[in-house]
């Protein structure tokens, strides 16, 4: 039997997880220049010496952080009880919603990042609609 929706929806947001830690970790500058632009990335990496020291160190813990929840994502993409995995979805799901009303309230006010809230609101749905899915797909098993 191949892997479950489960599995694949996990190992898919471990995947990004993973992949996204790494950048923040080590090549921040550019995820702000390629996602931001130069101007709004000179704004976000701060201006003075300390800042930019602050900065970076946030970034780094963060970007660990993201990393260490995707090594989980991934230990937990091969957990076969079916009550866990459904109440790890709905916590998912609960997560990236409140992930899109956070960015709505405050993440908007950031001068720097104007406009990129609604792509951002845009992907934390997106990422609770696939857990969305899976829960419908259990549902559809457990009950046909």
């Amino acid at each position: 039997m191949g892997p479950s929706v489960f599995s694949v929806v996990c190992i898919l947001h471990s995947l990004i997880a993973s992949i996204t830690g790494v950048l923040m970790m080590f090549y921040m500058k550019d995820v702000y220049t390629l996602s931001h632009g130069t101007e709004a990335a000179t704004k976000l990496l701060g201006s003075t010496p300390q800042a930019q020291v602050a900065l970076r160190s946030s970034d780094s813990f963060s970007g660990l952080l993201l990393f260490t929840i995707g090594l989980v994502l991934f230990m937990v993409a091969f957990v076969k009880d079916g009550e866990f995995q459904s109440f790890f979805a709905k916590g998912c799901v609960v997560l990236h919603v409140l992930m899109a009303i956070w960015r709505y309230n405050y993440e908007r006010r950031v001068e720097g990042l104007a406009w990129d809230w609604i792509r951002q609101i845009f992907g934390d749905c997106l990422l609770a609609l696939s857990w969305v899915f899976f829960l419908l797909q259990s549902w559809k098993l457990k009950y046909d």
